[in-house]
């Protein structure tokens, strides 16, 4: 049986963002669909509130400038928001010991959050983030994102 670390990644999926070419474009899709888009959105970065996991696009290259050297396989990360800034780095030294790649270290991000990424063994990136506007439900699920979603 293996042992679980004392620090543990919360089991939780709070974020898929796409890596996209025309962030406009994407947009105007998903609204198309009737999706609604979270107040929380910005010129480079659009939220969908979608069963409790936010979808996010996000422009290839910056996402790929974020999660380290070069874009990989189908240009996408999955996210796990955690409570406070100093979960995401016990979470990632967490990933670590069991195994994932490091791919960038804990640091503040511009959008003002603090985030950290990692890969699994197949290279799929995962980001461990803390964003003090992510309200959960009592499962772990999003329920609101952005200063105006509160």
């Amino acid at each position: 049986m293996t042992e679980v670390p004392e620090r543990t990644v919360p089991q939780r999926m709070s974020v898929v963002t796409l890596a996209v070419s025309n962030v406009e474009e994407l947009r105007d899709f998903y609204k198309a669909l009737g999706w609604e888009e979270l107040p929380s959105s910005h010129g480079d970065w659009v939220g969908f509130l979608a069963g409790g996991v936010v979808l996010a696009l996000y422009p290839r290259a910056a996402l790929s400038a974020e999660t380290g050297a070069g874009m990989y396989g189908g240009g996408f990360t999955l996210a796990v928001n955690v409570d406070s800034p100093e979960q995401v780095d016990t979470a990632y030294e967490a990933a670590l010991a069991v195994g994932a790649g490091a791919v960038a270290e804990p640091q503040e991000r511009p959008w003002g959050g603090r985030s950290a990424y990692f890969a699994d063994p197949e290279d799929n990136r995962w980001e461990i983030a803390y964003n003090e506007t992510a309200v959960f439900g009592e499962h772990g699920e999003v329920v609101g994102f952005g200063a105006a979603s509160e």
